[in-house]
């Protein structure tokens, strides 16, 4: 076993990997680029080692900072993590040389698999059953719509290093193949430095699956069950979760059994994953192995029992693995949400800051079995960089069954509190209250399908109503009384209106009154003539409200606003204000604030970096024409005219770094 193993990588990887390795004694060393100074990663490692400036190609990029920093350290082995440099075969190679222990697959492995042509080309060959497509190197736009052409439509435009969404176009015209082409292209080349991409067949309402195994070095094998990632956005996955509600124990082990049958020709060891596109029967096609740790992994230990990155190490470091596949059982279900900085009210655009507020749920497992598990790379008051992947945590729950799993998320999301930057929490529990991600009939355009323009908070319904209003009453009641007593108006910790109150969510307005004191409160919705028994600790001041209402866990989140708070729970976002009668008629009479027209202006949605504009004062536009391109957290966003005009003037030009709202540029 090793003594010191460095870790290439940052945030909630790095911090994950450390976990294991201290488990198991072995010291660890981070490496960190001018960004992330003063990185969890770093702060939980034994050592530190810096590499270079905040861009990922000036310093997590670059092999020979990292190899040094290893040989300056110590460090026996590197454990790559996922991104970066995992499947960069030229990477593990030059490891080898130097001496030091790759912590993942073979150099054969990684040029086998890790090229998608390649790897099509690989499993063609070993029998593998595989998506039609065209697997050559596409030399230009014109070349790419002749392919398409010939297979039919629709395709995905793929990039051959690709990984996590970047570099993958889905199109089904020859004017979305031309511009997808460039654009996969283009991003393929700034997120991995190759550019080839390459064509084939897109599968109609496809499932994605993916088997994970682990492999030793003498010669075994295993897979460890699948797991289902079709909750896709931008072919970025959101939601993921193990096992499948697809699969059926034949196709589980018919597809496991091909998947270990792969890894075992082309020589893998390690742990790995291999991918595969199902339709709505349970048909299921090879996409391509990933020759690493999964961001999803958490979700196969949780079922499995198995920490995969202690399996990684150990497989690393010559052992033999101690499970046979009789020896794998799948226990319960779990579920990860991945927690990212993006504003889901604003089409997902990447959002860039300080966390000035960051409480996940505590990591527990309760009486029922249920567990609660963070992964996390960032603290309070951390920084949430436009240079990396927007990913701030992986959330997971596991329980006995997908209905358990689903609603033990739904209650993690609602006690998840951020606060200084956007994120879609409000989206992610919106999907666990969705009836077709509750019912398992999933795709990987079920976001696409289910939310065509964009995220929009339901209403609440009845249960919602009642919860959200018992908060408002109780927290108005609880603050009213904390007043009265500092300035001796009362003594008493109960509460008990004289009169009715109106909770007012959003337009919504119910009649409430509460009695009780802390923490049992009665509370009844006067207009329905039903009452709650809700139990809560919440003293003002604290950003979750958690309680029980008539035995049923839940919570709150509460942000101050002006005479009241902003309540988010399941999805749900109001504004929530308590009034006596008299009040309620005032605020009634208030005007409404209207926003600023912004229609002549173009607005830079997110900060970033401006790639390109592509258009000149005095243009004519015409509604859908490209009017600029920004980059942020790796991925590039083309802006649309959104109505015919000509421009007027141009405020911004290419290289420039832009605020969120920023003019880019004015229309007559």
């Amino acid at each position: 076993m090793f003594n010191k193993i460095l870790i290439a990588n940052r945030g909630e990887i790095a911090c994950r990997v450390i976990k294991t390795a201290k488990r198991l004694g072995i010291a660890t060393v981070a490496v960190y680029s001018d960004a992330d100074r003063d990185g969890l990663h770093v702060r939980m490692a034994d050592e530190a080692v810096h590499i270079g400036p905040p861009a990922a190609a000036q310093s997590y990029l670059v092999m020979d900072k990292i190899i040094e920093a290893c040989r300056t350290t110590g460090a026996e082995a590197i454990h790559p993590g996922y991104g970066f440099l995992s499947e960069n075969a030229a990477f593990a190679r030059a490891l080898d040389e130097a001496g030091i222990v790759f912590i993942g697959p073979p150099v054969k492995a990684i040029e086998a698999m890790g090229d998608k042509i390649e790897s099509k080309r690989f499993a063609n060959s070993a029998k593998v059953s595989t998506v039609p497509g065209y697997l050559g190197v596409i030399a230009d736009a014109d070349e790419a719509v002749r392919i398409a052409d010939e297979i039919g439509y629709p395709v995905m435009i793929k990039a051959s290093a690709g990984g996590g969404g970047k570099g993958m176009r889905i199109a089904h015209s020859a004017g979305e193949v031309a511009e997808g082409f460039n654009r996969a292209k283009s991003e393929a080349k700034s997120s991995f430095g190759d550019d080839r991409v390459f064509v084939e067949k897109f599968i109609v309402n496809p499932r994605h699956i993916e088997i994970q195994v682990l492999a030793d070095k003498h010669g075994n094998a295993i897979y460890l069950g699948e797991r289902e990632c079709s909750i896709q956005r931008r072919n970025q996955k959101v939601i993921e979760e193990a096992p499948s509600p697809l699969l059926t124990p034949e196709t589980r082990k018919a597809m496991g059994e091909q998947a270990v049958a792969l890894a075992k020709a082309v020589g893998y060891h390690s742990a790995g994953t291999v991918e595969f596109v199902a339709d709505q029967q349970a048909n299921f096609y090879f996409l391509e192995m990933n020759t690493r740790l999964q961001v999803e992994h958490p979700v196969s230990e949780l079922i499995t029992g198995v920490d995969l990155v202690e399996q990684m190490i150990r497989v690393a470091a010559g052992e033999k693995l101690e499970l046979a596949q009789d020896d794998v059982k799948l226990n319960g279900w779990a579920i990860e949400s991945r927690i990212y900085a993006e504003d889901p009210y604003r089409n997902f655009l990447p959002s860039i800051g300080r966390l000035t507020h960051y409480r996940p749920p505590q990591e527990a497992r309760d009486e029922a079995g249920r567990t609660v598990r963070v992964d996390t790379g960032v603290i309070e008051g951390g920084e949430i960089s436009m240079f990396y992947d927007p990913m701030i945590a992986k959330l997971c729950t596991h329980a006995r069954s997908r209905e358990e799993a689903i609603a033990h998320m739904g209650r993690a999301l609602d006690a998840f509190y951020i606060d200084g930057i956007q994120h879609n929490i409000p989206f992610l529990a919106a999907i666990m209250e969705h009836p077709r991600w509750i019912e398992g009939r999933l795709s990987t355009g079920f976001i696409a399908e289910e939310y065509p323009d964009g995220f929009v908070p339901h209403d609440p319904d009845e249960e919602a109503v009642g919860v959200l209003t018992a908060v408002a009453a109780i927290a108005d009641a609880i603050s009213n009384t904390r007043r009265r007593t500092i300035t001796q108006q009362m003594h008493s910790n109960s509460y008990d209106f004289a009169s009715s109150r109106i909770a007012t969510l959003g337009k919504l307005s119910v009649p409430v009154s509460v009695t009780g004191t802390r923490p049992s409160y009665t509370v009844t919705l006067e207009e329905r003539g039903e009452a709650m028994i809700v139990t809560s600790e919440w003293v003002p001041g604290q950003p979750v409200f958690h309680g029980t209402a008539d035995g049923e866990p839940f919570s709150v989140q509460m942000r101050p606003i002006l005479n009241g708070w902003r309540l988010d729970y399941r999805g749900v976002q109001v504004e929530a204000r308590v009034y006596t009668e008299t009040e309620a008629e005032l605020a009634a009479l208030m005007p409404e604030k209207v926003a600023p027209d912004t229609s002549k202006l173009l607005l830079c949605p997110m900060p970033g970096l401006v790639v390109s504009i592509n258009v000149e004062v005095g243009q004519e536009v015409k509604a859908g024409e490209t009017l600029a391109v920004v980059e942020a957290m790796k991925m590039e966003n083309v802006l649309r005219a959104e109505r015919d005009g000509t421009v007027s003037a141009i405020r911004a030009a290419a290289g420039d770094s832009l605020a969120v709202d920023a003019v880019i540029m004015e229309f007559e």
